[in-house]
């Protein structure tokens, strides 16, 4: 099926967005169980240890969950319902997901993906005490090696505790802040999961199914990012023919020849008219991530600039983007100055200014305001804003509201 591109892109649009959470105000509910649900749905929330802003794990559900407490994402873990492994990047995973995260495990244990050298006796060393006595944080180890000699020497020690993690024979139990508390697998990971490594073709209709209910619609480069060998790709070819031959997908080709497979129910859907939402999006958050679609269905190009040489930089260190309704309208870099509760626009790009800037302003300031307090912080200041033309506008209504 081939159909214009303003129209197809429109529809990519709409579709990507409801399936993220980013066109109602409460699409995955309030309080606690939101946070599961959102989790479930968007498939994975990366950790990042970056403070910039509040982290990203948090910015992300805070973005569409309005009452989000960052407590929350904690309690899910101790009460296992979600757990710690490696996606694209560390994140947090539904406990339901569990077995499709043992194959990458089981190769690491086997030797075939060599993240780490660690050494045996020092991996049985670690593993034997923490089946002995219990859960322990990282620094336990770092003491040990100050103390008790070659053993305990911290850089194999650490090396250690991360293939174990890796390799599935220690989860995460807990966090105290971001430090993180190892447990033996047997004594987090519930009962009730299922631990059969799935076979390749489930495996395949996992990544499927996944990117599908994240996004609403995907490609083959996307499902297969990261992921390696013909025998994926087959086996997501076979998966997708028969969603194809029970209409549960609709295959598209744009203009440009791409193929896109997308979900028939919400390709159909009639579009709902929403108040445009505001969103200042986490430079991890998932819908942001594959740059390539972004550009693509957006046409916004987002780059995440805090690993650049700062001379080299356009827009800044940690630019949050801009969404208004189902356009990126700009970004900001900014940072949150905790200790003095100020927060800081470092630099506000205005970068589409088709869009009369007296519809977004006020729910841009709105969002700012939520996300100011989310971020511990009670001021705002300005330090500079793009283009000039805007900056004394935009300035003066940020002022103004804050005097409210």
């Amino acid at each position: 099926m081939s159909i214009k591109q303003t129209d197809l892109s429109k529809k990519l649009r709409q579709i990507t967005l409801e399936a993220q959470g980013l066109i109602q105000e409460q699409a995955f509910g309030s309080g606690k169980a939101a946070v599961l649900s959102a989790l479930e749905q968007l498939g994975y929330i990366q950790i990042d240890t970056l403070s910039v802003v509040t982290r990203a794990h948090h910015h992300t559900l805070w973005t569409r969950i309005p009452d989000y407490q960052p407590q929350w994402l904690d309690q899910l873990v101790t009460e296992r319902h979600i757990f710690e492994y490696w996606f694209h990047a560390a994140s947090y995973l539904p406990m339901q997901d569990f077995r499709f995260a043992l194959p990458k495990m089981l190769s690491i244990k086997n030797g075939e993906s060599r993240y780490y050298q660690a050494d045996t006796q020092v991996m049985r060393n670690v593993y034997d005490k923490i089946r002995i006595d219990g859960p322990q944080k990282s620094r336990a180890f770092e003491s040990l090696s100050k103390n008790n000699g070659s053993w305990w020497n911290w850089k194999p020690t650490k090396i250690a505790l991360e293939q174990l993690f890796m390799q599935g024979d220690l989860m995460i139990s807990a966090r105290s802040g971001m430090e993180k508390v190892y447990d033996i697998r047997e004594r987090v990971l519930p009962n009730t999961v299922n631990t059969t490594p799935p076979t390749a073709l489930e495996y395949a209709e996992y990544l499927v199914r996944k990117y599908l209910r994240a996004y609403g619609f995907t490609t083959m480069k996307q499902m297969t990012h990261l992921q390696t060998g013909s025998v994926l790709r087959k086996n997501i070819e076979t998966i997708l023919n028969q969603m194809l031959e029970d209409n549960i997908i609709q295959k598209l080709v744009t203009p440009e020849m791409q193929i896109i497979y997308v979900l028939t129910d919400l390709f159909e859907k009639t579009d709902a008219t929403h108040h445009p939402k505001l969103s200042l999006l986490s430079p991890f958050d998932n819908s942001i991530i594959h740059r390539e679609r972004v550009k693509t269905c957006f046409d916004f190009d987002f780059r995440l600039e805090c690993y650049t040489p700062q001379h080299k930089r356009k827009y800044g260190y940690f630019c949050l983007p801009i969404l208004f309704g189902d356009v990126f309208i700009g970004r900001v870099d900014c940072k949150a100055h905790r200790k003095s509760g100020q927060f800081e626009l470092i630099h506000l790009h205005v970068e589409n200014r088709q869009i009369d800037m007296a519809l977004w302003l006020t729910p841009f300031l709105n969002t700012l305001h939520r996300f100011v307090h989310f971020n511990q912080c009670q001021s705002i200041h300005v330090t500079q804003i793009s283009p000039s033309e805007l900056s004394d506008t935009i300035r003066e209504f940020i002022e103004m509201r804050q005097m409210i």
